[in-house]
């Protein structure tokens, strides 16, 4: 199959899986508030690696929506609707981020406040998160900073802008037949560029080199969606007795490696496999698990909103932390019931998120040629 023979296909569970992934990360950020064997366990604390799903799963969903993009025109309408879909969060989020800041500043003065001043959030990195160049190393960044999710945004974006240029080169010099091979040649080159820089084989970088790690993901996931197109003609029509075995499998070995991602982490680039493996078996939603997840309105909802549950649960997590742990002084451990009620706010601001910012600032951006007569959701995952 080609890229010019659309696949008429939603991939509904792959959204739902970016929902219940994104929402493994809001456990993993809570994670250092609680003390309750239900977040504080093995499992949830190597959920950070589900960002790397993300990374994956973009490269899946581009891929198929844009296989040719042929010049400077579509170039910047691309990636003017990439920003789009991605920047006006993300800077409302960094605005409000500086205004707590200088709130927590102004009433160190007169109250005790933990932190009051947090040596990441400054002029600096404040600038590369406005630029979206969080994920690139720059002297004097040692960690995260203001929303801390946004590093990942900055490392999709350098992904978007080296898959549409590579797209552009190659229709320029009618190298197109190579597309794939090049996209194959991108995670092993950003690899190798990563232990050279690093001297090991982990990939779980963020303000640093987390573009690299973006690049390692994006392009594993175009060379998933290609394996995909190859076997959709055929195994579209097989047994979903197959599918229902190969998904059970599947997931018990991520959740495997996840729970053993202490160790695994060393070797990161592991976790690609297994990504790739779960989106390419799931983008068939031929299986009994995919017939179950699809039956849930409520994680159709989450896969949904998962860009807003993603990049407004820092927030979240720590206003709530200040009102029931400090304010009203709980102890860590009533996380094990308050964990529902902090999730249901993320649930409910997500929801506003994405039809009051997300949506506005999509609509109207005309979409460029793709040679699909409607392709499918380019919703950004976390």
């Amino acid at each position: 199959m080609t890229d010019n023979q659309p696949i008429r296909h939603r991939f509904h569970v792959l959204d739902i899986f970016r929902g219940i992934f994104a929402s493994m990360v809001v456990l993993f950020h809570l994670a250092p508030f609680a003390d309750t064997p239900l977040i504080n366990n093995s499992f949830v604390d190597n959920s950070d690696m589900f960002v790397d799903f993300f990374f994956v799963l973009s490269g899946f969903v581009i891929t198929y929506s844009y296989p040719t993009i042929s010049n400077g025109a579509e170039l910047g309408s691309f990636l003017k609707k990439r920003l789009f879909r991605i920047y006006p969060l993300h800077v409302i989020l960094l605005f409000s981020f500086l205004i707590i800041e200088n709130i927590k500043l102004y009433f160190s003065s007169y109250i005790h406040i933990n932190q009051p001043f947090n040596e990441s959030n400054n002029v600096l990195t404040f600038f590369t998160s406005l630029f979206l160049l969080n994920s690139v190393k720059f002297p004097g960044i040692r960690d995260v900073s203001w929303n801390i999710p946004s590093w990942s945004i900055s490392a999709e974006m350098v992904s978007y802008v080296l898959f549409s240029g590579l797209l552009v080169l190659l229709y320029k010099t009618r190298s197109q037949a190579f597309k794939y091979g090049v996209f194959a040649a991108l995670p092993v080159l950003a690899l190798m560029l990563l232990v050279l820089i690093t001297g090991g084989f982990a990939i779980n970088y963020s303000f640093d080199y987390g573009f690299l790690r973006a690049i390692i993901g994006f392009f594993t996931g175009s060379v998933c969606y290609f394996v995909f197109s190859q076997l959709y003609p055929s195994f579209s029509k097989r047994n979903p007795f197959y599918f229902s075995i190969a998904e059970v499998v599947s997931l018990g070995i991520l959740g495997g490696m996840i729970g053993n991602g202490t160790v695994l982490k060393e070797i990161g680039f592991v976790f690609e496999f297994i990504f790739f493996a779960c989106i390419l078996i799931f983008s068939f939603e031929r299986g009994i698990i995919s017939a179950v997840l699809k039956k849930s309105v409520f994680l159709k909802n989450i896969g949904t909103y998962s860009y807003s549950i993603y990049m407004t649960h820092t927030l979240l997590l720590s206003l709530f932390n200040v009102v029931f742990i400090r304010l009203l002084n709980l102890p860590p451990s009533s996380y094990v019931y308050l964990v529902f009620l902090n999730y249901y706010l993320i649930y409910i601001v997500s929801r506003w998120t994405y039809h009051t910012i997300e949506m506005r600032f999509t609509k109207g951006i005309k979409a460029i040629p793709t040679g699909r007569k409607k392709p499918i959701s380019n919703s950004i995952q976390p």
